[in-house]
């Protein structure tokens, strides 16, 4: 009946609750998966992505101090896994091109990717450097404040603030040349 806080499912979990570690997953499977669908470009590596999130959280669950949101503590983990899959799938390549280079891979299957429009929106988000997907992801997707991107991301709001500016550019200019 009523819903109970993330503080409070945290605190049953630690105490061994599986139900109420159960519940967290579910509050944010969706959209930890939708991030990795936007990151990552594929359905298989989304699910990869979701379940190192998801294990890295329950590992350091007892790590969390509750200074921000739960939600933005996940997207943090989260942002380090994807990091860590880019330099996994491709290890002799700067980081910031490897998003450049990964190929979308979306299909029928995707039951995330509803029209053309966000086929082409994942798209062109796979051509832009992880910094500035990131970004665009925590803003846009999260719904997070700038400052909760810097704090999740280790750079300054203004940091955040000029990648974002910068990769709508790119994503306007991409976008563009797929209507022409």
């Amino acid at each position: 009946m009523f819903e109970k806080s993330d503080e409070q499912l945290i605190a049953k979990a630690l105490n061994g609750n599986k139900r109420a570690w159960l519940n967290l997953i579910k509050r944010y499977e969706m959209q930890v998966y939708n991030y990795g669908i936007r990151m990552t470009g594929t359905r298989e590596d989304a699910l990869d992505l979701m379940q190192e999130v998801f294990i890295s959280v329950f590992r350091n669950l007892s790590n969390y101090r509750g200074d921000g949101s739960f939600k933005s503590w996940l997207f943090k983990i989260a942002h380090f896994r994807c990091i860590e899959f880019y330099r996994r799938k491709r290890p002799n390549q700067a980081l910031d091109d490897a998003p450049e280079l990964v190929s979308p891979g979306l299909g029928q299957e995707s039951v995330l990717v509803a029209s053309q429009d966000a086929s082409l929106l994942v798209s062109a988000m796979q051509q832009l450097p992880l910094s500035q997907k990131a970004v665009v992801e925590l803003k846009f997707f999260g719904q997070f404040t700038f400052d909760e991107i810097a704090e999740q991301l280790g750079i300054s709001s203004n940091t955040a603030k000029s990648q974002l500016y910068s990769a709508l550019a790119k994503l306007k200019n991409l976008l563009e040349v797929e209507y022409v």
